[in-house]
């Protein structure tokens, strides 16, 4: 038989043989769907009981949320009804005491009681600067081994320079801005804003400063600009507290009282708000420079970080600075490691420290 002849008759064979070959694959493939059918059925049997005992658990649970939100919110409510009624009362006999005179209104709102918080504040930080002690404060030092103690000729001319912007520069600015608020002709209302207005306020007040800062002060780290002007805060490469507004005057303006007040002149705020949020800005910037990272209270690694680099760390929050990238080398530091509220007893230079340097 040629070899032609042996190729037509395989395939002959082939063609004989493949009717029975699909009539057997037809049937795998038909005991295979049904057992897979019924392994369908048995795995949507168990999602379906899943689903089951999922909606149970997610319904009592959100029954459960929803009486604690209602008792808690009522309480919640409740305090504050209290609360606004205590405070309404005492501001009306404050009003009534000053027989509505709205300039020393004003001056002791937006003047005098920041002031008090302020130096109040940072009296406490000094003592432990220029004493070591408490040593509660001092074992939280940022950067080990700096104003340890602090050098009293600075301290003092930081003193000297924080009251001058402070009478000469900030007091005069309030002129202006008394008009404004008379303008709106809020501010010295006989009733108080509620509670949650104050807080739609601060988080408005905050968003200002933070876009108002951060380009103002980016603005004065031009080399021209902070040659003659921003070169006096940077004096501090580890700041304390008084040094918050230790500042050229023009840098007092623009960076430290401008993004302050524009909050409240836009807002047409209470004097009361005005009173809380200068002395809550005040004192935050405070703990930003004060050198300490101490329990409970806001992380100041982030702008002890712009003094230690000078070309990080621009903003308050952080958020422009991440938008910008200016915030690059801090990210891959410790002192981002570091920067969150301490909420134990232990320094935080302790449990994430430094890495060591290398021998040279």
């Amino acid at each position: 038989m040629s070899e032609q002849e042996q190729v037509y008759s395989s395939f002959l064979k082939r063609c004989k043989s493949t009717p029975k070959r699909l009539a057997t694959i037809i049937k795998m493939k038909r005991d295979s769907g049904y057992s897979t059918t019924a392994e369908q059925q048995k795995q949507e049997e168990k999602l379906w009981d899943a689903l089951k005992i999922t909606a149970c658990v997610l319904g009592t649970g959100l029954l459960i949320f929803t009486a604690l939100v209602n008792s808690v919110s009522g309480c919640v409510q409740n305090i504050w009804d209290t609360l606004g009624h205590f405070w309404q009362t005492s501001w009306l006999k404050f009003y009534y005491m000053f027989e509505g005179k709205e300039w020393t209104i004003f001056l002791l709102g937006a003047a005098l009681v920041p002031g008090l918080a302020f130096w109040g504040f940072n009296g406490i930080l000094m003592v432990a600067d220029v004493t070591g002690k408490p040593t509660f404060i001092t074992r939280y030092r940022i950067q080990l081994g700096k104003n340890d103690p602090v050098d009293t000729k600075k301290l003092r001319q930081a003193i000297y320079t924080a009251l001058c912007n402070q009478f000469f520069i900030s007091l005069p600015m309030l002129v202006p801005m008394f008009y404004v608020m008379k303008w709106w002709g809020n501010t010295f209302s006989k009733e108080l804003p509620t509670f949650r207005w104050f807080l739609v306020e601060l988080s408005i007040f905050t968003l200002i400063e933070e876009i108002l800062f951060y380009y103002t002060h980016r603005f004065v780290h031009l080399p021209l600009l902070y040659k003659h002007i921003h070169k006096k805060h940077h004096e501090w490469t580890a700041p304390i507290g008084v040094v918050s507004i230790y500042a050229h005057p023009v840098e007092h303006i623009l960076s430290n009282t401008l993004p302050v007040m524009t909050g409240p002149m836009i807002m047409g705020s209470h004097i009361v708000s005005i009173a809380a949020w200068f002395s809550l800005a005040l004192i935050t910037t405070s703990i930003s420079h004060c050198g300490y990272h101490l329990p409970f209270l806001p992380s100041p690694e982030f702008h002890d970080f712009h003094h230690f680099k000078f070309n990080q760390c621009y903003g308050v929050l952080g958020v422009l600075d991440y938008l910008h990238g200016t915030d690059t080398v801090f990210r891959q530091s410790k002192a981002y490691q570091r920067h969150r509220v301490l909420l134990s007893l232990t320094p935080l230079s302790e449990s994430i420290p430094e890495a060591p340097r290398r021998a040279e």
